[in-house]
């Protein structure tokens, strides 16, 4: 089936637009969507075979799984168990924006999201079009809009020259808004921890809990209070991440 492109600028005309993207991702089928950060391709995160059709357009394993984007902070709880009251603080303050937290999944989900070992990066977009399309077709596996090793797309137009036909709705609101990453912050261990630093510095994130920073330390925290343990578990790479959650292609933010 050929590819639309349909216009999601407005929220006064995006209403048809968004109905039909509801209804593709409804059938299994595959959207291109605008975030704050890059374009994302997204598949309904309960359906495993369009979480699997999504890693085949993008040309990925199941190795690195793609995040989870939600409409609203609400839906944490229920995608997410073991939600400490400094996890939930982050949220409340970062979301939407740029904030990818690794949670621990409510181990009933009926979902197939690749080698997550159990975790699931959450992050609230802040993107009008983005949270209007996912209020409705709740959680969405959302991956950055590219072939895995091309820069992740700007407009829908790149993505389309990426993707084509793979994917059913293109929704396009303009150039994005952002292009710096989102911070991922692991909140599966006793400690919440800097995964990959990116638009919410270290410092801001400490201003609502307590976050250790890629070194392992806490703001201001001398090098010998860091242990070697902690420095050889730093988190430099997407294998590094909890669930495979990607730090860099595949992050939509």
């Amino acid at each position: 089936m050929t590819a639309r492109t349909l216009s999601a600028h407005d929220p006064a005309t995006w209403g048809p637009a968004i109905d039909e993207a509801v209804d593709v991702v409804a059938n299994g089928g595959l959207v291109v969507l605008p975030t704050d950060t890059v374009y994302g391709i997204g598949a309904d995160a309960f359906s495993p075979p369009a979480v699997q059709a999504l890693l085949d357009a993008k040309g990925r394993g199941r190795q690195m799984p793609p995040p989870v984007l939600i409409g609203d902070v609400r839906t944490l709880d229920g995608l997410a168990t073991d939600v400490t009251a400094h996890t939930r603080l982050l949220a409340e303050r970062f979301w939407p924006g740029g904030l990818t937290i690794v949670v621990r999944a409510q181990p009933s989900l009926a979902w197939d999201l690749g080698e997550t070992h159990g975790t699931v990066a959450l992050r609230v977009p802040d993107h009008p079009a983005a949270r209007a399309l996912l209020r409705r077709t709740g959680p969405m596996a959302v991956s950055s809009a590219n072939r895995t090793g091309q820069d992740a797309a700007l407009t829908a137009a790149e993505a389309y020259r990426m993707l084509g036909d793979r994917v059913r709705v293109y929704l396009d609101a303009g150039e994005s808004p952002g292009q710096v990453s989102s911070t991922i912050v692991d909140a599966t261990g006793p400690e919440l921890r800097v995964l990959r630093q990116g638009a919410i510095s270290l410092e801001a994130l400490n201003e609502v809990a307590p976050v250790r920073g890629t070194d392992g330390r806490l703001p201001g925290e001398p090098d010998e209070a860091v242990s070697d343990e902690a420095v050889s578990d730093e988190a430099g790479s997407d294998e590094a991440v909890p669930g495979g959650a990607a730090t860099g292609d595949g992050a939509v933010g």
